[in-house]
Order: C-alpha cells, then structure tokens, then sequence
C-alpha cells in the first residue's frame, strides 16, 4: 500500500505494479488425452499445502492439504469441495478427501461454520451445506474422529438456525424464517450489509441503480445471493433483468432445505449410533417438521415441481430452476413427487448439452444458458436415486459432449458452459475459470458411474 500511494501508478504503470508486486493467475497449460487421464493428471496441480499465513494476509488457516477450483479461486470453496471430492474419491485420492474434512471441521470448530471460502471476507456467510454428505464420502471410523465431526456438524446445524432465537413475531431473522402457519425454514443471508470485499465496485454500482433503496439492503441481499452460491441468478430478482432488484433473503430456497434436511438426518442417524438417543430423537423430529414444511410449502403439485418460497409475496416464486432436484438428490420426495419433477424437467431444463440452470437468459450467470457441473450432478443422481435412470443417464451424455467439445477446443476444463452452443459459458462479474475444481470432480464420478460414456467423451 506504502509502494501504491508512492507510486499512484496509471495505465500501462498500474499494470506492471500488479504483475511486479502480485501473483496473477496465468493460462494452464493445454491437457491432452481423455477426460478422465486429463483430470486425473489435473488433481496435484490443484493440491495445496497447508501454510501459515503471512502478516496483513486474508488467508485463513487450514490444518492439512486441500484442493483449490482454479484460475483466480487460489483458496477452498465450500460447496465446491463436494463435488471436487466426489472425483478425488473416485480417482483414488481418499487421504485427500479426508485431509479436506479435517479442514472443514477445523473452519467449523474455530468460526461456528464453514464460511464460503478460506478468506476473512467470507467469514460473514456460509455456503449450501454439503458438510453431512461430505462426511458420506469418508472412509474413517476412528472413534475420536467420528465423535468430532459429529460435535462440528451439530455446531454448523446451530450456525443456521441461530435465528430461531430471535423471530419474536418477525418473518425472519438471520437465516431462519417463520412460514405462515408457525413451521420454520431457512433463507439465505449474510451477518454484513457492505459492499463485498471481493467485488467491492461491482456491488457499489449495482447498490447505486438500486436507489432509492437503501444501500445496505442491496449490499445485504447481493452478499445472501454469494451464500446461495448462485451469484447470480433470476432467482434472486424481483426484475429478471435488473441485479438491483435483488431480494435474497425474502427467498426460501428449496435447495437449502433440502440439504438442512439431510443435516438432520444425518446428525439423528450418527447420533443414534454414539448411543444418544435424546439428540436422535430430537433431530428425527426436526427433519420430519421440516419435511412437512416443504410439502406444504415448496411443493407445487399444480405445476409439477419444487419452487422457492416468495416471504414478501407470500406465494412460490415462478422460476423453474435446477434446484427443484435437490429433494430428489437427498432422498426427500414422494415416488410422486420424484416422477412429477422428472416430467418437468425433461419438458423444461433438459438442452442439448445438459441441464439447464434456469429457463430465462438474463446475463447473469447462474441463468441459461450456463450449465453448471454441481447441478449436473444432483440431477443426474436424484434422478437415478429415484427410478429415473434413462433420464439421469441422458442428462450425463449431454453434459459429458458439452465439457468434451470444449476441452478438445480449448484443452482445458472449465467453470461452466454454455450448454445450448456446447461452448465456454459466460455472463456474471468475471471471465470463465479453468481449472476447475467442480467440472473435474463431476467429470470423474459420471464416468465412473457410466464408464461406456468414457470413448464418447473424448
């Protein structure tokens, strides 16, 4: 800073101050090979060693080695790490896939949750809670171990439902909402009202459109839209068109339902192995509150899917998303209900190359016509877990052809697509990564899965 305000660098000298006092991400080289040889060489360059942060540094500490997603994501991710470790199981690197669960323990045990990345900037929000199916993917049962993740888990399922403490009459407070007939949910949110750190000007501008509004409204409700991880998407705005009109928190996602869901079975199930059966009764019962929340609210059997919940409209929100297959992945819906959402999707979201995000082309990311690998993945595993195997395996083609074309053009594995062309997707605050952490992880459990997609796939 001390060189900066000396210097006042411009034009031509701001940029080689940049590259003179900072470490920019540069082009990997082009892979060669098939998909699964490709990611598989890929795993070590993404490794990390853990390091003691320098002084002034924003880096939080991690405890054992991790995997980064890429290009200009240079710490861990939350939900990211989820399917980056479903390849690292799949492609033999388990004591990977374990070193990383110590370290989302750790961030839990030291800060209350797991924040959206290893950065002090994101300590003020979480991200979608894989942490409970994170924990399906180990191979420890050390008792110590399993005893203390189960403490963390516990720890993180407080984190989000900290606001129940404080509702007193009001339809939310934190991350807890109170639905019309008294049930709970969650919604998505960020303890700061500031501009984001990490796209300080993006979100003062985006603040500014927005006035009147109060700013820290705006600045509120763009940081809750990072949390979601769909930074950003339709889903968030009240004008499809318009990031001003944002309005995260007023949203009850079903994703994050779903997945609270699936925490609370988790904890009641390990729970009732450790022998305690006043937290597995106790969570049993949370669950099965929280399922009949959704079936009540969320599902909408007129129109044949699971829908966020709309607080301030009191009604489900009309966008028909990719999150509607969350229930399916955890293993929430009805036979009916799984076959009804099947339909859907297979009417709306399914392009020619994968599923889509959502059915409306905004410019922003997390919008058609972006696929994204996370998503390919709940949808192809919900729907096999749930007697759609024609359907899971098509969408699994698709999405394998699309992240093929690009890797032979490009050689290079990439953050999302533009599942529509088959080419590198676009829109949102920043270029197409590579890398890339999630598209690897995915790439190698769906040919795991379906390895007669592999010759296809090259």
């Amino acid at each position: 800073m001390a060189d900066y305000v000396r210097a006042k660098p411009a034009g031509p000298a701001l940029k080689a101050f940049v590259l003179t006092n900072f470490v920019v991400p540069g082009e990997n080289d082009r892979g060669s090979g098939d998909l699964r040889m490709h990611v598989r060489t890929l795993w070590p360059q993404l490794v990390r060693q853990p390091v003691a942060p320098v002084a002034g540094s924003s880096a939080l500490p991690l405890p054992a080695p991790y995997v980064v997603p890429g290009g200009r994501f240079r710490e861990i991710y939350y939900w990211d790490s989820y399917f980056t470790m479903l390849g690292l199981k799949v492609d033999g690197q388990q004591p990977l896939v374990e070193s990383m669960l110590d370290d989302f323990t750790s961030l839990i045990e030291r800060y209350g949750h797991i924040p959206n990345g290893t950065r002090t900037y994101y300590l003020s929000r979480s991200q979608p809670p894989y942490y409970a199916l994170m924990l399906d993917l180990s191979t420890n049962t050390d008792p110590a171990i399993v005893k203390r993740r189960l403490a963390a888990l516990r720890v993180e399922h407080a984190f989000w439902m900290k606001g129940t403490a404080c509702l007193d009459g009001k339809p939310a407070c934190l991350r807890v909402v109170r639905m019309p007939n008294g049930s709970v949910l969650n919604r998505y949110y960020d303890d700061r009202d500031t501009p984001r750190d990490e796209s300080y000007a993006e979100d003062v501008a985006t603040a500014a459109k927005a006035a009147p509004r109060p700013a820290a409204d705006t600045q509120r409700n763009l940081r809750a839209g990072a949390e979601s991880g769909w930074d950003f998407s339709s889903r968030w705005l009240r004008d499809p068109k318009s990031l001003a009109t944002v309005h995260t928190t007023d949203i009850v996602p079903v994703d994050l339902n779903s997945l609270l869901w699936a925490m609370e079975r988790r904890i009641a199930e390990r729970c009732r192995t450790a022998n305690d059966a006043a937290c597995a009764t106790a969570f049993t019962t949370l669950a099965a509150e929280r399922k009949t929340a959704i079936d009540h609210y969320l599902w909408q059997a007129n129109t044949a899917r699971y829908a966020d919940w709309d607080l301030s409209m009191r009604k489900p929100t009309a966008s028909i998303n990719a999150a509607m297959l969350h229930p399916l992945f955890v293993g929430l819906a009805s036979p009916a209900q799984a076959e009804a959402v099947a339909a859907t999707v297979q009417r709306s979201l399914v392009a020619e190359g994968g599923l889509r995000t959502t059915t409306l082309n905004t410019g922003q990311q997390w919008d058609e016509p972006n696929g994204w690998a996370p998503l390919q993945w709940v949808a192809i595993a919900g729907l096999e877990r749930n007697g759609e195997p024609a359907l899971a395996k098509d969408i699994a083609k698709r999405w394998l052809a699309t992240v093929g074309a690009a890797y032979a053009e490009t050689g290079k594995m990439l953050e999302k697509y533009n599942i529509e062309q088959r080419t590198p997707g676009g829109g949102g605050e920043y270029p197409v990564q590579d890398g890339f952490g999630w598209t690897n992880g995915v790439t190698s459990a769906i040919l795991d899965r379906y390895p007669d997609l592999a010759q296809k796939a090259k």
